[in-house]
């Protein structure tokens, strides 16, 4: 089935050496060593291993050399780590009309500052206006690896998303979460509990706020092309968190 392409990236293969910090990972392009920026501040220990086949974009400016876009993973495809891409990607989706849980809705701001948080989005929609928020799920889960989950590592700044929005449904307001499950072939959405289950418990209550509560997924082919794999992927957020 063809995929809708939403970006198409000018990737250049890179192997991973090792994450040096929160921000930069060292890479290697064409035998030569060099810095590459890491925009998931996740732990995404899974993909953080040393020889494993990435992809990365040339940066201009700072003090990298490269992006660290993708990891290569399953069918192969690319595993989506970088959360630019992925807010791209979802931007290009909602203008295409592609996002079925935002159809009819344009983004009126972005960046929104809402109570002790900036949330990512305000979205113009016909049933009126949507403060949103955006997670990116990274990582993978369940016995065929179907599962696109967040967090992977504790997140007091999730923690305050999630509160606020909930604030703002209470209030009233039309609020949503949603997540880029930036995995080829995840089919559901799920909070993963040892990363943080106050995110779990968050969510829940969220939901019985009122809270839209969205995921989809995008991978990445090995021609560049940053491909929607399912617009609207199962949520399953249990209970006992």
């Amino acid at each position: 089935m063809r995929r809708p392409v939403l970006l198409e990236l000018s990737l250049v293969p890179c192997t991973l050496v090792e994450r040096l910090n929160r921000f930069v990972a060292i890479v290697t392009v064409n035998g030569e060593t060099r810095k590459a920026l890491v925009t998931n501040t996740g732990r995404l220990e899974e993909f953080m291993v040393p020889g494993r086949k990435a992809f990365c974009t040339p940066r201009t400016g700072g003090k990298t050399d490269f992006v660290l876009v993708a990891f290569e993973d399953i069918h192969g495809k690319g595993a989506i780590i970088d959360t630019r891409t992925q807010a791209r990607a979802f931007e290009r989706a909602v203008e295409l009309g592609l996002v079925p849980w935002l159809r009819g809705c344009r983004i009126k701001r972005k960046e929104v500052t809402v109570g002790r948080s900036r949330l990512d989005y305000l979205f113009k929609c016909p049933q009126g206006e949507v403060y949103a928020e955006m997670k990116s799920a990274v990582l993978r889960g369940g016995e065929n690896g179907e599962y696109a989950m967040y967090p992977d590592c504790p997140t007091v700044r999730g923690r305050k998303h999630v509160e606020e929005l909930i604030e703002l449904s209470k209030a009233g307001e039309r609020a949503m979460i949603f997540f880029i499950g930036a995995l080829p072939g995840v089919t559901k959405f799920k909070p993963y509990r040892e990363g943080d289950r106050e995110i779990g418990r968050l969510l829940n209550e969220a939901k019985k706020a009122g809270v839209g509560i969205h995921a989809m997924s995008i991978s990445l082919l090995p021609s560049g092309k940053v491909v929607i794999e399912n617009p609207c992927l199962q949520i399953e957020l249990g209970e006992n968190f």
